[in-house]
């Protein structure tokens, strides 16, 4: 039996079952779960090893990237923005970064990129690594694009380039960057050991992703379709997941897939958004700035994914295909290979599960959204 280390409190004990389970049928290689309740933490579980050939112990302070789910930390540090009224979702891309006008995106609205729904979902071409690397050149290519669809009407899931959009208008507004932001404003006023942009000082803690088995079947996709036109353009040079192991990788500001934490990280950064904007004694939002989450922004099929998605300001709320939550005022999104945030506003309830081998699904793996049921169960049992 693997053996977890950690804290349970005894009412949640059958989501130890399930963590256990995890690694026992569901191959598992190291793995954390944590949860919060009414801004308290009630699980925090690490168990496995931080590598493939099981050779070095996955520890409290293991962190590893979790893809996606850094999305949300944007997320988080948009509305922060929005809250102080120095961002309008409503106001144009182009007020806040001029550049972004070209080809006719004068009229996008910042909320458009927070739904995956402006319309530049890829770069213009395949970039090298050390081009997706350079933040003022890949933000350049996005700003002289022409949209890939009329803006505003669909969902098409802007991968990797989300993270450079949002993460330039923010740049533009406080004249820091995503990373030292999301730093200063969040990680250091709650102490939350989650990065964007990992200092040198703390690679030697970053557990190594382990690939799929079988490659996802949207990244098989070949031909112009706008699915791998997004997706043949993220990468360029060796597999992702060597790719992540890299220098170059772990301290370039990535802020839609390059972020490194643990489950009790991610939960302590998105504790707030569950708790009416305050957690661990600050208040990050006011509550009415928390709610602001939780606004429809479109539903349909994904252009990109192919699912139905309704997407909120950033997060997706549940849809019947995606067993994340029983309450509908739930914000959650994952990461390609499995980790996963959800952000319960009506009970209260945060939880994340975060991983190093990876799975195929896209969103809604079954260990994630399992721990999750496991969790729904002791609460309303």
């Amino acid at each position: 039996m693997m053996e977890v280390h950690g804290q349970c409190d005894e009412r949640f004990l059958p989501v130890r079952e399930a963590f256990e389970r995890n690694f026992e049928e569901n191959g598992d290689v190291g793995a954390c779960f944590a949860a919060t309740l009414e801004g308290e933490y009630v699980v925090d579980l690490w168990a496995g090893h931080q590598d493939e050939a099981r050779t070095r112990p996955w520890l409290e302070d293991t962190i590893v990237n979790v893809y996606s789910t850094t999305k949300t930390m944007t997320f988080l540090c948009a509305l922060m923005l929005a809250d102080q009224d120095r961002l309008d979702f409503d106001a144009p891309v182009a007020d806040y970064w001029p550049e972004f006008a070209a080809n006719g995106k004068e009229r996008i609205p910042v909320k458009y990129l927070l739904s995956h729904s402006a319309g530049v979902p890829g770069f213009s071409r395949p970039f090298s690594n050390a081009e997706l690397y350079d933040w003022d050149f890949a933000c350049a290519d996005l700003a002289n694009q022409e949209p890939w669809w009329e803006p505003g009407i669909q969902s098409g899931y802007h991968a990797i380039t989300q993270g450079y959009l949002i993460g330039e208008v923010i740049r533009r507004i406080t004249g820091r960057t995503i990373g030292t932001y999301f730093r200063e404003e969040v990680a250091e006023k709650i102490g939350v050991d989650f990065h964007i942009g990992v200092p040198p000082s703390e690679f030697n803690r970053i557990a190594d992703l382990i690939p799929a088995v079988e490659i996802a079947p949207i990244l098989q996709m070949d031909g112009d379709s706008i699915t791998a036109r997004v997706f043949a353009g993220e990468m360029t040079e060796g597999d992702l997941t060597d790719v992540t192991r890299t220098d170059g990788w772990r301290w370039a500001e990535i802020p839609a897939a390059n972020g490194h934490g643990n489950a009790r990280s991610v939960v302590r950064a998105q504790t707030a958004l569950a708790n009416n904007g305050r957690a661990f004694g600050v208040e990050l939002l006011s509550p009415d700035g928390a709610r602001k989450a939780l606004e429809p922004q479109i539903d349909g099929v994904d252009v990109v994914l192919g699912l139905p998605i309704q997407f909120a300001m950033g997060f997706a709320l549940p849809t019947e295909g995606i067993p994340i939550s029983p309450n509908a005022n739930t914000l959650w999104w994952g990461g390609a290979g499995g980790s996963l945030i959800a952000i319960d506003t009506d009970a209260h309830l945060c939880f994340s599960y975060v991983m190093n081998q990876m799975d195929n699904h896209i969103v809604g793996d079954p260990r994630g959204t399992g721990l999750g049921s496991a969790l729904y169960g002791c609460i309303d049992g």
